[in-house]
């Protein structure tokens, strides 16, 4: 282990960054960056790759990344393609260094960019794959390391990067489904609020003039609105301070600890949400557990990842209950029954598959099995939150019509 921090210190001597831009045999023009001892390095290296260089400058100050400082800036999507893309080339026979050159050269996300060709320049330092991933927890995620560590070490990193592929293309589904489900009541809302707010804070004052230049009492509805108006003009401010405190209040518990867990456990017990909220969970134990074994990962350090990324503390709770039992002699079935997270059925057929030896597929046939029953929960959930939410939008406009016209009608029908 020695030799490669010697390498490591011996050639981030006389070295920088290089932006540089190159055209294909196609014509095509490739933008990247590099880390090189001069130009002249970055034209041969340029060359060496079959790129025709057109411009090579040294990397400067304005040059840099914003996006890292305030966030990753890579998306889920990035990631996918990056992971697809990386397992065809390295199947395909191609050294690591040269996989990844390729790939932060084509890469349109800036910041994603910078960090592939740091692991770039740490990986020709003499470091591995995984380590060099482990300086970007913010892209990368512990079970994406894990799993490039298991198959740099058994030799089958391109089978490992089609696994992963697989994996985030399902737990991508899972999530866009979720939030499809959540998007909808969502507009639905905030459409409500604007419709609300406009009719108070200007529709409703005029016609309250109106009512007073007649002089006559007002019907009960009537009045209401006229009041509720009156109300939201004087203290509008202070409704959308309480709003602003509830939303704050609620983010501060949900980043507590121990407010989190209370939250998670109130979600996962919910009437509506809460049979969702299982079954994404159950879907992303299975899914991520099964993936994680099926890649040689020893099943301690899986249910570690596992947990880590269950996304719900009650469910982490739950599985790092089980690691420990698992540690001290026991199987997995029980322990997972005695949490009373997950439903009999998951457990009895994981039950099944650590008895057969069969427990990945076995895992992965019930993650397949509970994303169809993800995508009933949320396509019954949305079904039951459109009309409720119709009838909502609809009795609050259709509410302020009539209530603002019951004064019409009556003065019409004195007037008869």
């Amino acid at each position: 282990m020695a030799a490669p921090a010697i390498q490591k210190t011996a050639s981030k001597k006389n070295t920088a960054q290089f932006l540089w831009e190159a055209k294909t045999k196609s014509g095509e023009t490739k933008k990247g960056e590099m880390e090189a001892s001069d130009i002249e390095a970055v034209n041969a290296r340029l060359k060496a790759l079959g790129l025709n260089p057109t411009k090579v400058r040294r990397k400067g100050l304005l040059d840099s990344d914003l996006s890292l400082s305030l966030g990753s800036g890579v998306t889920g999507k990035d990631i996918l393609i990056f992971t697809r893309q990386f397992a065809t080339m390295i199947d395909a026979g191609l050294p690591l260094v040269q996989c990844l050159e390729i790939l932060g050269g084509q890469m349109d996300n800036p910041a994603f960019r910078k960090v592939v060709f740091a692991i770039k320049t740490k990986v020709e330092q003499g470091s591995t794959f995984a380590d060099a991933l482990k300086d970007h927890p913010k892209v990368f995620d512990e079970l994406f390391v894990q799993l490039c560590a298991a198959g740099e070490v058994g030799g089958i990193l391109d089978n490992i990067l089609n696994r992963l592929a697989s994996y985030r293309e399902k737990n991508e589904k899972l999530k866009a489904k979720v939030k499809g489900a959540m998007t909808y009541p969502v507009i639905v809302l905030l459409v409500a609020f604007a419709v609300t707010a406009l009719l108070l804070l200007k529709v409703t004052p005029v016609f309250a003039k109106m009512f007073g230049d007649f002089g006559q009492a007002l019907p009960a509805p009537t009045q209401f609105v006229v009041d509720l108006s009156a109300w939201a003009q004087k203290y509008i401010f202070h409704a959308l301070g309480s709003v602003t405190a509830v939303v704050l209040a609620f983010t501060y518990t949900y980043r507590n600890p121990k407010g989190r867990r209370f939250l998670d456990k109130v979600f996962l017990m919910a009437p509506l949400i809460g049979n969702v909220i299982r079954k994404v969970a159950v879907a992303r134990f299975t899914r991520t557990l099964g993936t994680m074994i099926s890649s040689g990962v020893p099943i301690l350090d899986a249910l570690d990842v596992t947990a880590k990324t269950a996304g719900n503390r009650t469910v982490e709770d739950a599985i790092f209950y089980v690691r420990g039992k698992i540690a001290e002699g026991k199987n997995i079935a029980g322990p997972l029954l005695e949490t009373k997270v997950f439903p009999p059925m998951v457990v009895q057929m994981i039950g099944v598959g650590e008895a057969t030896g069969a427990m990945d597929t076995m895992l992965n046939k019930i993650a397949d099995f509970y994303d169809d029953e993800v995508d009933a929960a949320v396509g019954g959930l949305t079904a039951m939150i459109e009309p409720l939410m119709m009838v909502f939008l609809g009795g609050v406009v259709g509410g302020f019509l009539i209530s603002m016209y019951l004064p019409i009608f009556a003065i019409a029908g004195a007037v008869k």
